[in-house]
């Protein structure tokens, strides 16, 4: 069998926003938040979403978004992110490319969530895992859905996202 050099999309500067993936009909907008990454790199994976078909860096840093156009991203586009970045967990900071992360955005995740140690980019119980700490107040959910998104969360997911198109939005 001969070798098969892996497609290259063509990957254009896009927008800032709106955040996450988002369809316009022609192709697809990816905006991610980091105020302290170096590198994000758009993951495209195969139907099933088993292998890693493309890694894509995007092109673009905007008011701490990182940002690309996808041409040839449509509904059903299974996706991730790796994001390079300094590891200070003292900082905050635990970076680490070699974890595909969830889009923070998605509208859909595909399948389940197996706790291991091997999703963690720290050894637990090290004193590394007690950097920082955050508190849940008692403020009333900013945005319709969001209890279904917390729900869908809790049912577990594989640490890729599969662009739905109910997310299909129009840029203004």
């Amino acid at each position: 069998m001969a070798n098969r050099r892996p497609r290259v999309s063509r990957l254009s500067e896009g927008l800032p926003y709106p955040l996450g993936a988002v369809w316009d009909g022609l192709g697809v907008n990816f905006a991610l938040f980091s105020a302290n990454a170096t590198k994000v790199e758009l993951c495209l994976f195969d139907a099933a979403g088993k292998r890693e078909t493309e890694r894509i860096a995007l092109p673009e840093y905007t008011d701490e978004v990182w940002h690309g156009y996808l041409p040839d991203a449509r509904p059903g586009t299974i996706y991730g992110f790796r994001v390079h970045g300094p590891y200070e967990p003292t900082a905050g900071h635990r970076f680490n490319p070699n974890k595909l992360l969830l889009d923070p955005y998605a509208k859909q995740i595909i399948g389940k969530l197996q706790w291991n140690p091997a999703l963690f980019g720290y050894q637990m119980e090290s004193g590394d895992d007690t950097a920082r700490r955050w508190m849940i107040s008692a403020t009333a959910a900013c945005c319709d859905g969001a209890s279904d998104n917390a729900s869908s969360l809790a049912t577990g997911w594989k640490m890729v996202a599969r662009l739905s198109s109910s997310a299909f939005r129009p840029f203004m």
